[in-house]
């Protein structure tokens, strides 16, 4: 590594690290013969970046505040910039508005709306909408859920990704994503879960019951990535499959746990798992998996202490998050450990599905909030010591605004590039992350949806603990 890293003042993290040597070796060593996972079970990490045991986090008053706002800015995105009618929640918007919602796009994303179910609940649980009260905000969710229903095209179950937030038609060229269906439902079963009404609870059940998830397997032995309609140019089941591990489990886990047209818990072996290996790091990983890959599904399911006959699928997202951050530290004119991280966002150029190891992507110093803040859970010290330090050095900037971090900025180039917007599906995996890792609020609602754990079990999963 370029000694100037080592160099600097010591940081947050290498104070911690002074304190805590020793129980760190003793604590890693452990992990690796503990048995979690099978014998396709990521190495131990390398001396380089040193860490601290997982789940090693003593929060500091910095911390919680920090975290407080950050949690609290982005719920207020999922309550500002969805309709009020038919709580569908917009894919993007400025992150300079007064609280109105963006009239600049109609472009809803059923992924978005599914973390702003989610985050609704969160919200509720803190007290984050202070105008607002708890009888409205489980009206809102019945609202969201009788809409999507009874209202919003879908095929076989499954919803177009990105439609009108006026009117819940299909957007021009929308596939009918069976991802994103599922990141929509576990927003739903998640609700379900935490509010314990009686509508929400008939809703989110129809919601999730009537998807035919064979359907979507369109005879093969793995998901079709979407599904096109006779308008398209290329109608009808995608080629490309998910076949090979990323953020699908989620995905494999509700179809399988359905109580009404499951897939066989045999389909979970269907899908590949190669084993990347960079910087001393082995770990269930595809080389061209953006970090947020690692993630979203563990918003949702819980896999701390789980393990299947493959791997223990947290263990397995610490080491992507500490192979990432060694990556990015390999680029030391851009990157320091108080300015790292990138996944799929937009750049100066457009959008990319930027990342590394290996590298992917026209990657030019521009760093993405959501990648450390999609990884809090995985690895806290590390993830705060860069979160912190953005909003420290540019939080008075636009990268910081209404709703916390925008979608990715770059502050190694002048004139410094900020992207004016925040995503949704940005902000949410960055509040649910932050909550699961202060409360497993998230983790503790969702996995009570019978469906949920039975699909782990089913799935071969067993506890470690």
């Amino acid at each position: 590594m370029n000694a100037r890293i080592f160099l600097r003042p010591l940081s947050r993290r290498q104070m911690l690290r002074a304190t805590a040597a020793a129980m760190a070796g003793g604590a890693l060593a452990a992990a690796a013969g503990c048995g979690r996972g099978s014998a396709q079970q990521a190495t131990p990490p390398p001396a380089w970046p040193p860490s601290l045991p997982a789940g090693t986090w003593t929060p500091s008053t910095t911390d919680e505040t920090f975290l407080d706002e950050l949690e609290r800015q982005g719920c207020r995105y999922f309550w500002e910039q969805a309709s009020p009618a038919n709580g569908q929640i917009l894919d993007h918007a400025a992150n300079n508005l007064g609280g109105t919602m963006d009239t600049s796009t109609t472009e809803s994303s059923i992924a978005a709306t599914g973390f702003g179910l989610t985050a609704l609940c969160i919200a509720d649980s803190r007290g984050y909408l202070p105008n607002v009260t708890h009888a409205q905000i489980v009206a809102r969710v019945q609202t969201t859920l009788n809409f999507h229903l009874n209202n919003m095209q879908s095929e076989s179950g499954f919803f177009y990704h990105f439609n009108d937030v006026n009117t819940g038609q299909p957007l021009s060229g929308s596939e009918v994503s069976s991802i994103d269906t599922a990141w929509l439902l576990c927003g739903v079963l998640a609700a379900r879960a935490y509010f314990n009404d009686s509508l929400i609870t008939s809703l989110a059940t129809r919601l999730y019951e009537r998807v035919a998830w064979p359907w979507m397997l369109n005879g093969g032995q793995t998901f079709a990535q979407a599904w096109y309609p006779a308008s398209a140019a290329n109608p009808g089941f995608s080629a490309a499959r998910y076949d090979t591990y990323c953020e699908l489990m989620a995905l494999y886990l509700l179809a399988i746990g359905s109580p009404t047209n499951p897939i066989a818990a045999s389909f979970w072996n269907n899908f590949a798992r190669p084993v990347l290996t960079y910087e001393g790091y082995s770990y269930i990983s595809s080389n061209s998996d953006p970090l947020f890959t690692h993630q979203y599904a563990h918003a949702w399911f819980d896999f701390r202490s789980m393990s299947d006959a493959y791997a223990n699928y947290f263990t397995n997202s610490i080491y992507a998050t500490q192979a990432h951050e060694t990556f990015c530290l390999s680029y030391p004119d851009w990157y320091t450990e108080d300015y790292w991280g990138i996944t799929s966002s937009d750049y100066a150029g457009g959008y990319t599905a930027w990342g590394g190891p290996p590298a992917q992507g026209p990657i030019d110093g521009t760093v993405v909030p959501c990648a450390a803040a999609g990884s809090l859970a995985f690895l806290p010290n590390e993830c705060l010591e860069v979160l912190e330090a953005l909003q420290t050095n540019w939080g008075s900037s636009p990268a910081w605004g209404r709703y916390g971090f925008v979608d990715a900025f770059n502050a190694k180039v002048s004139p410094y590039w900020y992207n004016a917007n925040c995503l949704g599906i940005d902000l949410g995996i960055s509040v649910l992350m932050a909550e699961n890792l202060r409360t497993g609020l998230v983790w503790e609602t969702f996995m009570s949806n019978a469906e949920c754990a039975q699909a782990m079990h089913l799935a071969g999963f067993t506890s470690q603990s």
